[in-house]
């Protein structure tokens, strides 16, 4: 499974630690960015980065983490484009439902209210929660997909 990865300087270290977690379990992660933390670099730049990769991707259905303070702010970011379904997750059930219902595809972590065994408990929850596929869920994700 291909897995993009990106953060902001709130990020950064969040981020070293969740792509060596899932290289050492085997995912193929691309770090875009930030390289190094840099207090005035803004998330917009590396929630493109990640989505743009994750649409141009010949993987079948990859995945993004994009991580920043709130979270909030990377979610916005990459909801701007079509097919991206990007979830702020604070907690394993919110990890759970996000796949599970709506499908996330980008996974979005507030690194201010996280610590790392939280982090990563939610990212292995989310990465390992299959989709539902419902038709009521399938009807939601095409409708959002239809919207501006």
């Amino acid at each position: 499974m291909r897995i993009f990865l990106g953060s902001d300087h709130n990020g950064y270290q969040l981020k070293l630690k969740i792509s060596k977690l899932l290289i050492s379990n085997g995912y193929d992660v691309f770090d875009e960015g930030d390289k190094t933390p840099d207090p005035q670099d803004d998330f917009p730049i590396f929630a493109s980065k990640v989505v743009r990769e994750m649409l141009a991707s010949d993987e079948n259905e990859p995945l993004g983490i994009l991580i920043c303070g709130s979270g909030q702010g990377m979610a916005m970011a990459a909801n701007r484009f079509r097919g991206i379904r990007a979830s702020v997750v604070w907690d394993l059930e919110e990890a759970r439902s996000s796949r599970n219902d709506d499908n996330s595809n980008v996974l979005c972590l507030p690194a201010r209210l996280l610590d790392e065994k939280q982090a990563i408990n939610i990212v292995e929850t989310w990465i390992k929660t299959p989709f539902a596929a419902a038709t009521r869920f399938n009807r939601r994700i095409n409708e959002l997909d239809r919207l501006g």
